[in-house]
């Protein structure tokens, strides 16, 4: 191959390697499967731990599901979406706080372990804020 056929080919070589390089980051990235979105459950409790970190954001919250008949207390993990995301629907890194009582909107986890996905989030003083796009809306209210 000659030095002016590899010019004219490398723009070409160089976008066909960042999309290929693209598909594999995305799909390496886990799907919602292990939440039951059809599912969603209300809890109420305490915030013992906020996360604001890249993956994901994670809140822990010792909740009680408002409409189960048993009143037990459960030590929650919810996951959130990345920080880039929850800025862009309005979300601030020191918006959550440990101690605060939050009520939350979550689709639990399949397999009945006390760990849910994020779906709308109301905080003490009343402002609710979703999970943003791909989490998906809040199916109760």
């Amino acid at each position: 191959m000659t030095v002016s056929k590899w010019v004219r080919r490398t723009p070409v070589l160089v976008s066909v390697a960042l999309a290929l390089l693209a598909a594999t980051a995305a799909r390496a990235h886990h799907s919602f499967a292990m939440y039951e979105n059809e599912h969603q459950i209300k809890l109420k409790g305490k915030v013992t731990n906020f996360q604001w970190t890249n993956p994901h954001v994670y809140i822990d919250l010792d909740g009680v599901d408002v409409n189960s008949d048993k009143k037990e207390t459960k030590s929650w993990v919810i996951e959130c979406a990345n920080p880039g995301i929850l800025n862009r629907v309005g979300w601030k890194f020191n918006m959550i706080k440990t101690g605060d009582e939050l009520t939350v909107i979550v689709a639990p986890m399949r397999s009945g372990e006390p760990g849910a996905l994020l779906k709308e989030v109301t905080l003490p003083d009343g402002r609710v804020f979703t999970n943003g796009g791909p989490a998906g809306p809040a199916l109760i209210h």
